[in-house]
């Protein structure tokens, strides 16, 4: 598969996978940011995408920011749809103690693309019985967990 790529700033690259057989395309920044510590900000890439019509592209924090800085995708992860043809920018949140400063070029998140189902969705009077039932969060715990 091609993914055309349209470079809107002269600082951007394509996004680039540091190995091959990598599910995730690095994105780089092209524009200084400094995050402070417990703050959002949206970063620019420079490129949009035409991601083809039964794919999405997912954005993903990059594992050593996360750990090393507690630089995390706020919305994680972030969803780019195929009819989408603005450019990709990554909002980050500075989960650590420190501000973090973003020059252009840095890796800042990871891009993956992903086919897509797009089901239609139907109003029923109940839904069928499973074992695990309405159990919501924590609900696999060893003591049952809370429920909802």
């Amino acid at each position: 598969m091609l993914i055309p790529v349209q470079l809107l700033h002269p600082r951007a690259r394509l996004p680039w996978r540091a190995h091959p057989g990598d599910a995730g395309a690095d994105l780089h920044a092209v524009e200084e940011v400094v995050i402070p510590p417990g703050e959002r900000r949206i970063v620019s890439t420079g490129i949009a995408l035409a991601i083809p019509e039964g794919y999405a592209g997912l954005v993903h924090a990059r594992s050593g920011l996360a750990f090393k800085h507690g630089l995390m995708v706020v919305n994680a992860p972030g969803l780019i749809d195929a009819g989408y043809r603005g450019e990709v920018r990554v909002c980050l949140y500075n989960s650590g103690t420190e501000p973090y400063a973003i020059a252009p070029g840095d890796r800042i998140a990871q891009l993956v693309v992903q086919r897509v189902e797009t089901p239609e969705y139907v109003s029923v009077e109940a839904l069928d019985e499973t074992r695990r039932g309405s159990g919501g969060f924590g609900s696999t715990g060893v003591n049952g967990g809370a429920t909802g």
